[in-house]
């Protein structure tokens, strides 16, 4: 007698061999048997004739720590398959922090997290872990975050991590290996992680390496100057010789002014990894990213935390040096920004920049710095997709390729927050495995699955999970491979994908004919 008999459909068992027809047997959390089981009995028979039954997805890139601990039933994520989710991504996120440490960054990562309870403890990671552990719909893994250590030690202040400082945080990220974290992340784009130099980022990384874990990078184009070669690819990869650590690249792809050039790409990193240099890396299929733009700031603009931040937008002189920085900014276009969640001012969500600057009658850096005031930097944006369709069509088709390697995983780099936001947070995983395979046949069914499966289970150390395989851990996805697709776009983006009739997460039902169940099964991991 099983629990739950999954029967008539073909097993994709993440290993990229070519599925098979066969019954899946679950008893408790686990897979007990691959087989025809016609004959035996089952609490639940879910008859999956005619589709594919894989294992669960594992998002390698996700920003749902803060989501999670205020909406565990976390539908966008599980209606997509995903039934793990690495958090701690760009260097953004909780632990290690003490509680005053823990206020302050919660409140500067409003714009990207949301506000969890103010009142958690996020002291350790294993403290971090707990919030999680059976309390949440999908499993979690956790990468020390960057952000984190460097408050933790040096606090808002852009100061080198040197000396005893340094001691201590290498001891910080020593903890959290040892409590289960997969690896340690960095968004060089951020604070107070742009503050950071290669140096510093070779020690720590020594200590991850020490445990066989990954460093996850968002790569520097903050404080360039600090990084060997200017940052970028060449920092990174400079930091995988150094310190001998697994180096994984976050939401690396093309856009609109470099599609087509994959094999440009991934040049410098092909001619490392055939140096030696241990090199991963993930994407998620669309033209544009998110983030939140009081990361638009000049770097000596973060200096003192959030309370500083607004003072210095307010001051007089303070603000024209802002404003002459933001105007003078190619990295990030003010044009190009359309707001998907603001604390307050949830009319203006949707909203582009220069729409909102020209109702208010302000220039877009003036009317970014008001809002920014005013909502205490608890904005969020997208990027707006390109206008020429024949250029997001080669980038879709840039995707493609670059998943085809063994190399690649999928990582959502998903916001979930605000009333409009990138439509990755809903889409990513269906857009990849139905719209985009059928469009472009580069990858096979079973590759795709693998990528989204096994490669980023053997890549963090993820236990158990990853396979269709007998003794590991019942996370399952069943999905029409015909008629699987994703429905969030730019304008509609909160729409849930159709073609995934059953989810999975250690052998309970999570996510039944297409809704979910309310079940929170899943694990801190690995």
């Amino acid at each position: 007698m099983f629990d739950i008999i999954i029967s008539g459909g073909t097993v994709v068992d993440g290993t990229g061999s070519p599925g098979i027809r066969a019954d899946v047997g679950i008893n408790g959390e686990r897979i007990e048997s691959i087989s025809d089981l016609s004959q035996a009995g089952a609490r639940r028979v879910i008859d999956a004739t005619g589709l594919t039954v894989s294992p669960g997805f594992i998002d390698s890139h996700a920003h749902s720590d803060g989501v999670l601990l205020w909406d565990p039933q976390h539908a966008n994520g599980i209606r997509q398959g995903v039934t793990t989710e690495i958090l701690g991504q760009d260097g953004l996120s909780y632990a290690p922090l003490s509680p005053d440490n823990y206020r302050t960054y919660r409140r500067y990562l409003s714009g990207i997290l949301g506000e969890p309870p103010e009142d958690l403890d996020m002291s350790s990671v294993e403290a971090f872990r707990s919030h999680y552990h059976k309390k949440v719909a999908i499993n979690t893994a956790y990468n020390v975050a960057h952000g984190a250590i460097r408050l933790e030690t040096l606090g808002f202040t852009d100061k080198p991590l040197v000396g005893d400082a340094l001691e201590e945080a290498k001891r910080l990220v020593r903890e959290g290996m040892e409590q289960g974290a997969v690896g340690f992340a960095t968004g060089m784009s951020y604070h107070p992680n742009a503050w950071s130099d290669t140096a510093e980022l070779v020690e720590l990384c020594k200590v991850v390496a020490k445990f066989g874990g990954v460093y996850t990078t968002h790569l520097r184009d903050v404080n360039t100057d600090r990084g060997f070669g200017g940052g970028q690819v060449p920092e990174a990869l400079e930091i995988g010789r150094q310190s001998g650590v697994k180096v994984h690249f976050s939401h690396y792809r093309t856009q609109a002014s470099n599609a087509g050039q994959v094999a440009e790409r991934m040049e410098l990193i092909d001619k490392a990894k055939a140096e030696g240099v241990d090199c991963t890396l993930e994407l998620y299929p669309y033209p544009t990213g998110s983030s939140f733009p009081l990361s638009f700031l000049p770097s000596y603009a973060h200096e003192g935390g959030p309370d500083a931040i607004m003072e210095r937008m307010k001051n007089p002189s303070e603000r024209v040096r802002i404003i002459d920085h933001l105007e003078a900014s190619q990295a990030r276009p003010l044009n190009e920004a359309v707001f998907t969640y603001l604390g307050k001012n949830k009319d203006l969500e949707g909203m582009s920049l220069p729409d909102v600057a020209a109702e208010k009658g302000s220039s877009l850096a003036e009317t970014l710095l008001d809002l920014l005031i005013e909502e205490d930097g608890q904005i969020c944006y997208r990027g707006a997709p390109p206008e020429s369709v024949k250029t997001w069509q080669q980038i879709s088709r840039d995707c493609v390729e670059f998943l085809s390697r063994p190399d690649y995983m999928v990582g959502s780099d998903a916001i979930p927050i605000g009333s409009l936001p990138h439509p990755r947070a809903y889409g990513c995983f269906p857009r990849f495995l139905g719209r985009l395979r059928r469009q472009f046949p580069i990858l096979t069914l079973e590759g795709m699955v693998q990528r989204m499966t096994d490669n980023p289970a053997r890549r963090f150390g993820i236990t158990d999970r990853g396979r269709i395989e007998k003794g590991y851990f019942g996370d399952v996805v069943v999905f029409d491979p015909d008629h699987i697709i994703d429905n969030a776009t730019y304008d509609d983006p909160t729409q849930f994908p159709t073609g995934i009739p059953f989810v999975l997460v250690n052998g309970q039902v999570a996510v039944d004919t297409e809704r979910c169940t309310g079940v929170l099964a899943g694990h801190a991991v690995p």
